[in-house]
């Protein structure tokens, strides 16, 4: 059984809408991994304790708070592939 984490897999363009997370996919630990090598960034948006006090993190993620999605998104190419790791 593939067991699949919360990731959600955002791709940042100029004047994009927000969208509802039903319409976000998500992906396995191993499209993940795949997809890590091709420039995908892995950006941790969890909150204080639930970062802190998690034993799972994803190695080489940078840590972003989803709260300034505003600030940080502009520090990355319009065409660049985020994943949002956020539970």
């Amino acid at each position: 059984m593939k067991r699949f984490l919360p990731l959600l897999l955002l791709f940042f363009f100029a004047g994009a809408s927000l969208l509802h997370a039903s319409d976000v996919p998500t992906v396995s630990k191993d499209e993940l991994k795949a997809q890590l090598d091709t420039g995908t960034i892995v950006l941790d948006v969890r909150s204080g304790r639930d970062w802190s006090s998690s034993e799972f993190k994803i190695k080489g993620a940078i840590r972003a708070s989803g709260d300034d999605i505003g600030k940080w998104s502009k520090d990355y190419k319009k065409d660049q592939k985020l994943v949002l790791y956020c539970a």
